[in-house]
């Protein structure tokens, strides 16, 4: 699992710098996520955010919930 916080905190270091704050920017991640992450890493991620999340940086941390918000519409 620390693979995956890791690489989703690398990510959200190298999207957050783009317009926008923090909401905007956690939007690019979870774009990101969801065009080169398999549906089971991102299920993964969802499930270590909704819980313990430790190591999560803030960005990523709401991509994670913006995924998770993505699960529950049809």
């Amino acid at each position: 699992m620390q693979s995956l916080v890791h690489m989703a905190n690398q990510i959200a270091v190298n999207l957050e710098h783009g317009p926008g704050g923090e909401h905007e920017a956690a939007e690019r991640v979870a774009s990101h996520l969801r065009r080169f992450w398999s549906r089971g890493m991102r299920e993964q991620l969802i499930e270590y955010a909704a819980g313990d999340s430790a190591g999560l940086n803030p960005v990523s941390a709401l991509a994670a919930e913006i995924l998770a918000a993505d699960a529950v519409i049809p």
